[in-house]
């Protein structure tokens, strides 16, 4: 396998791929579907509203904590979770100036 050349792209770049890279399973985009529906921290309930393994579900999770959007608390045995709305505005705001940035002038 080569080796990864990032460091020759912006850090804009670098990190708008690594958050294509983590969105870019339906799971993880179903799971933020629903936690960003909900008015407070969710805990368990995301097994059942998916319909994934709970080992599965936690390493989900665990992708979207790791670009940060998500934020997690413990609360007794539990994980709940939230959208780190700071982070989430964040990438809104990257994705409109990607969007909008980009020409349309192909034939």
């Amino acid at each position: 396998m080569g080796i990864s050349k990032t460091q020759i792209f912006t850090e804009q770049q670098n990190e708008l791929a690594q958050f294509f890279k983590v969105l870019g399973h339906p799971a993880r985009v179903a799971i933020l579907q629903h936690i960003s529906k909900q008015n407070s921290c969710i805990c368990n309930d995301l097994v059942e509203e998916i319909g994934l393994a709970q080992a599965t579900i936690s390493q989900h999770l665990k992708e979207l904590k790791s670009i940060g959007l998500l934020k997690g608390e413990v609360e007794g045995k539990s994980m709940c979770y939230c959208i780190n709305v700071e982070r989430w505005n964040m990438l809104q705001n990257e994705l409109n100036s990607f969007f909008n940035t980009t020409k349309s002038n192909c034939c």
